[in-house]
């Protein structure tokens, strides 16, 4: 009698103790394998989107390119170890910035607004949304402000605490060819067809000359003109950018609508009209499968609304950090060690003067 005693009440311990790690293990954070989930804030900053689309909407009434501006600086951050908002760290004792990477320097735009957006973000919700959401959210309001679609963002980034200057360096640039493209979105886990759809980012925005002008004057050193440039177009090209000019002056990625997300950027390809050459390498490659999609987008902007949308969640999923891995920035620019230890609160980065407005970046 005595030992079935001792049983049971060692059995009520282990039950007992069962329940509790259970119960203690469901009120515990999301682990690094959680899913991101479009009502991630929806209790903790149920206005985010607001906060976030307000900002974003007041700035763009006089700097419309901002709009090109703030989503290119989501697709630079994911392709550099991931959604994490590295691309935002400034240069400190420990960081390296991938803001001076060849592909970033003097070339991205819209730090100062992401800062904007997150005091903001900050003064209602103190400490909960990631600077990588961020940019996240950022992305999708300025495609839906310049006329394009909209879509369930996903949410629960956290920020690195890290950056990686030379991944930064191999971003994808204006003068490959279209296999050295699809290889650097295939590292990316992202195919032919998220290639061509997230392309069509250069739908709006601006480029350097110095990102084309050897189209213009020596293509492939021939000094030639690229053969795949329409020839009015190239007179319209050579008034913007002299040969020896400044490389800094700008020309719209989309001649048609530069400041409105619609198919026109295909249509362009489709009569030699692409800017860079990394944009008609997608419809002048003899043979090349990426010219069925473009004539796709082309003929239907609806088709290519909808490949955008899920490309852009698809590249939103790209090595994000989640649950216990991160943290939450209280400065984008700065982790929030280094933010206390220089008293720092969102502090302004350094602005480039111009950008290229989507995808594909300066080199």
């Amino acid at each position: 009698m005595k030992s079935f005693v001792v049983s049971s009440s060692f059995m009520i311990k282990v039950v007992t103790v069962w329940y509790g790690v259970f119960m203690f293990g469901v009120l515990l954070p999301l682990s690094s394998e959680a899913q991101l989930d479009p009502s991630f804030y929806s209790k903790t900053c149920p206005n985010v989107h607001s906060i976030v689309r307000e900002v974003i909407n007041n700035v763009s009434k006089t700097d419309p390119r901002m709009l090109a501006s703030l989503l290119r600086l989501h697709f630079h951050d994911c392709f550099v170890q991931g959604c994490d908002g590295s691309l935002l760290l400034n240069n400190t004792a420990t960081i390296v910035s991938e803001q001076q990477a060849r592909p970033n320097n003097n070339s991205i735009r819209g730090l100062n607004v992401v800062n904007q957006i997150k005091t903001a973000v900050e003064n209602a919700c103190p400490g909960i949304v990631s600077c990588a959401d961020i940019l996240a959210l950022g992305a999708e309001i300025s495609t839906v402000l310049a006329g394009g679609p909209d879509w369930k963002v996903e949410l629960g980034r956290r920020d690195s605490l890290t950056a990686n200057i030379t991944l930064a360096q191999n971003l994808p640039g204006p003068s490959l060819t279209l296999d050295q493209l699809k290889k650097r979105f295939s590292d990316q886990g992202l195919n032919t067809t998220d290639l061509v759809a997230l392309s069509g980012a250069h739908t709006f925005g601006r480029a350097r000359c110095v990102l084309f002008v050897g189209r213009l004057y020596n293509f492939s050193n021939t000094g030639n003109p690229d053969p795949t440039l329409n020839a009015t177009y190239l007179q319209t090209l050579r008034s913007v950018c002299p040969n020896g000019g400044p490389g800094a002056n700008v020309a719209d990625l989309d001649l048609t609508t530069p400041d409105t997300f619609d198919k026109n950027y295909y249509s362009n390809l489709q009569v030699q009209k692409g800017l860079l050459q990394s944009d008609q390498e997608l419809f002048s490659t003899s043979g090349a499968d990426t010219i069925s999609i473009v004539n796709k987008f082309s003929a239907d902007q609806n088709a290519f609304f909808e490949a955008f949308k899920a490309s852009m969640i698809k590249m939103g999923q790209i090595g994000v950090l989640t649950g216990s891995k991160g943290e939450i920035r209280k400065q984008c620019n700065f982790i929030n060690s280094q933010s206390a230890e220089l008293g720092l609160y969102n502090v302004a980065s350094k602005e480039s003067s111009e950008e290229d407005g989507g995808m594909v970046s300066s080199i």
